[in-house]
């Protein structure tokens, strides 16, 4: 089989003033991508928005709270979604003690992201919102360590790496919004009502809290809290 998955990232800067780094991805069956996209779109048109409005987790306001929820609610009621966040706190890291730049840090933590997506016996496209400009740098790079370390060195597994922009896709925009909430959570912000209720929605209809990691089989909403490796 072959799944598209759509990747974003949150606050995965050194230095960004953000205490907690999320990264997470969306995936699907590639044939049930355009019947995805159509429903979003649906979706959008049903509450007044125009089908290429632009979701993202700044956005989320209470006079578009029923919107959002209807996104959420969609995804859980949709067996083709399935979403992997991985949250880690920036404050507890010391990249000297383990010989390590942030930036190599930062494909560890891509990597145990989508290892537990991905299965020998299936392909995948893997595209991932362009931030700045390495992004290309940064997808070659990705490519190279997820083939190595699969041993795909015949390309069939990982088929690609590609930089995509948001309002491209219909799916990319719903990773950023799992992405901020996550992240929103663990930052413990309080000042938004209807992201506050959004988190709710999210820990209902999945039955996990979001603080703690999820079973490594989870297949609908997977979440791992990173935590380093006592020696």
């Amino acid at each position: 089989m072959e799944y598209n998955i759509y990747c974003d990232e949150s606050c995965h800067l050194p230095n960004d003033t953000c205490d907690y780094m999320v990264l997470g991805g969306i995936w699907c069956l590639k044939d049930k991508k355009e019947e995805i996209f159509k429903r979003l779109r649906e979706i959008k048109v049903q509450h007044g928005l125009p089908e290429k409005f632009e979701v993202k987790w700044n956005k989320v306001s209470p006079g578009k709270l029923d919107f959002y929820m209807n996104l959420i609610d969609y995804f859980f009621d949709d067996d083709d979604l399935h979403f992997r966040g991985l949250v880690v706190n920036k404050t507890i890291l010391d990249h000297d003690k383990h010989n390590q730049t942030h930036d190599e840090f930062y494909y560890k933590m891509y990597f145990d992201l989508l290892k537990v997506i991905l299965e020998p016996s299936n392909s995948y496209n893997i595209y991932i919102d362009i931030k700045d400009t390495q992004g290309q740098e940064k997808v070659d790079k990705l490519k190279n360590i997820l083939r190595n370390s699969h041993y795909d060195y015949d390309k069939k597994i990982v088929k690609k790496v590609q930089q995509i922009r948001s309002h491209e896709v219909e799916l990319l925009p719903l990773a950023d919004l799992f992405i901020g909430a996550i992240g929103y959570l663990h930052r413990g912000l309080k000042t938004n009502s209807a992201k506050l209720a959004l988190i709710n929605r999210i820990q209902q209809r999945s039955g996990y809290n979001l603080f703690s990691s999820t079973l490594f089989r989870e297949s609908k909403l997977n979440l791992f809290i990173w935590k380093p490796r006592i020696s």
